[in-house]
């Protein structure tokens, strides 16, 4: 048998561990508190995050280090490099162009989604969203349609290991409540949204299936919270999100 520890880098697995540290709510971090976050010791993250400012990859003023844009890199490379977004992208174009909207794919990852395409149409949202993006999947349509995927254990593990701090006063925040709902989109093969991430957005979400019919992403398309019935949504939207569906599993092995 192969032995891992042979195999890898631990110092490499460590700066990743720290790079994984920074976020929307965290973009400055001191030596402290990115060891407190990582488990490391603090010379071991000091050394992780002067090598990160020495490479270009973080910004140092001498008590909190923060990303530099080239940390884009790493992720713009990873999104070019998948099959699904090139696959998807002509799919959202022609899809925003029919129904006016902006459209959207994404997959999971841990508590959030990540958005690998997107074909705007206008600007419905306070936050400029593109490739690489990230939103809680517990709170928006297209996680989910993603989490309804999961066996109940496990889309329960994810939603409770979520920070389910309310965004709007629309949010739920009952585990309970999201859970119900995710089981509402697995039974109905969609999910709706109205103003949990933002207010006065709603979004409709549908899986993404491959040829084989397993979930590799989620189709969504988002609008301004105009009409009073937010069903008035599926009626409108759901047959061209589902036409799509057809669409590119037919095409996605």
């Amino acid at each position: 048998m192969t032995n891992k520890s042979s195999n890898t880098i631990s110092s490499l697995a460590k700066g990743l561990r720290v790079i994984e540290c920074f976020n929307a709510q965290r973009p400055k971090l001191s030596i402290s508190e990115v060891a407190a976050l990582t488990g490391l010791d603090r010379a071991t993250s000091r050394r992780c995050l002067l090598t990160l400012h020495a490479e270009g990859y973080a910004a140092y003023d001498g008590k909190f280090f923060t990303l530099t844009h080239r940390c884009l890199r790493l992720g713009t490379g990873a999104i070019g490099g998948l099959q699904l977004p090139q696959v998807v992208q002509p799919w959202l174009d022609q899809l925003t162009e029919q129904i006016s909207q902006s459209c959207s794919v994404a997959i999971l990852d841990e508590t959030e989604i990540v958005y690998l395409a997107r074909a705007s149409q206008r600007r419905v949202m306070s936050i400029g969203l593109m490739p690489g993006s990230r939103l809680p999947a517990h709170s928006t349509s297209m996680g989910r349609v993603l989490l309804a995927a999961m066996p109940d254990a496990e889309a329960r593990r994810v939603i409770e290991a979520s920070d389910l701090s309310p965004r709007t006063r629309f949010s739920l925040t009952d585990p309970e409540e999201i859970m119900a709902q995710v089981q509402t989109a697995r039974t109905r093969g969609y999910a709706m949204v109205d103003q949990e991430v933002e207010i006065s957005l709603r979004s409709l979400a549908v899986p993404v299936l491959n040829s084989k019919g397993a979930v590799v992403a989620a189709l969504n398309t988002g609008m301004a919270a105009t009409q009073p019935d937010p069903a008035e949504l599926v009626e409108s939207y759901l047959p061209a999100l589902l036409k799509v569906q057809a669409g590119i599993a037919r095409i996605l092995g």
